[in-house]
């Protein structure tokens, strides 16, 4: 919602501001087709010359999703800690062997299956699953694990972002080709030379259009959106995180109520439940078996 505010705001603020101040919209109408067919043609053909299929159909699916803010909110956050609450506690009291059943099957497990939104989140079950799969496989020395979860977070962050760099990429770039059609304006504009002034101005001004067009699309709209869909990402990526830090103090071997709460110190503060609403939640958790 925001982000359709920002865009009300910037088209209102820029041709507002063009309209007070005795300008007329003619001539941008008359010659904006042109231009855009300049500009956004050739911004979309050099988007699909410099990156890969998969990140061109990523980057369309993550226009939509920069309107809709970040993945996880504060419900999420708690939910995951109680999941991995439970999960730890059955670690402590029944052992690995319990565990096998619910990694090996998440989506039928009776504890994955109390937090519908991560079980659909493929690369949260999987990073949980995974890992505590190499646990009972002994491969327990906390440093090892860790380095190797954090390797596996890095990839996956570094590949949703591919999209965000792409358009970022092409936003960069937007702002030039701008001026190759204000260029294409001029050059028609020097053909017809002989004509009176008023045409030329006309023409000359249309060739400005282009200019105009690329640095407005550019950093009131293309930009915005690579910026946003970045901080999204990045703030989605502290998820998993979480995820990380707890099962790693798990190694370490604290208690599952002291992991739970070192994961919840790195929650970010806007999502941070409080610790007696965290306590209350995993007071009031059914047994797992």
């Amino acid at each position: 919602m925001l982000g359709i505010i920002g865009i009300v705001v910037v088209f209102a603020m820029v041709f507002g501001s063009y309209v007070l101040g005795g300008g007329k919209f003619a001539i941008i109408l008359h010659a904006a087709p042109h231009e855009f067919m300049a500009i956004g043609g050739a911004a979309v053909g050099a988007f699909m010359i410099a990156n890969k299929g998969n990140v061109i159909k990523a980057s369309l699916k993550d226009f939509g999703k920069s309107f809709k803010g970040p993945k996880w909110k504060k419900q999420d956050y708690q939910d995951v800690l109680a999941l991995l609450f439970a999960i730890l506690k059955l670690v402590r009291t029944k052992g690995m062997v319990a565990l096998e059943q619910h990694i090996e099957n998440p989506e039928q497990s009776a504890i994955f299956s109390q937090y519908p939104k991560i079980v659909h989140d493929h690369f949260a079950v999987e990073f949980i699953c995974d890992t505590l799969r190499m646990i009972t496989m002994n491969f327990e020395d906390p440093n090892q694990l860790e380095d190797m979860m954090e390797k596996q977070l890095e990839k996956h962050h570094h590949e949703l972002l591919a999209p965000a760099h792409a358009i970022q990429t092409m936003a960069d770039g937007i702002p030039a080709l701008g001026i190759v059609a204000a260029v294409l304006g001029v050059i028609k504009t020097m053909a017809s030379i002989s004509e009176p002034v008023e045409i030329l101005g006309g023409m000359i001004g249309g060739a400005l259009v282009g200019t105009f067009l690329g640095v407005f699309l550019a950093y009131g709209l293309v930009g915005p959106i690579a910026s946003k869909l970045t901080q999204m990402y990045d703030q989605d990526h502290t998820f998993y995180m979480i995820i990380k830090s707890v099962l790693v103090s798990h190694l370490h071997g604290n208690a599952p109520q002291v992991s739970v709460e070192i994961g919840r110190g790195n929650i970010p503060s806007v999502y941070q439940p409080k610790f007696a609403e965290m306590e209350q939640v995993l007071n009031n958790l059914p047994a797992a078996g």
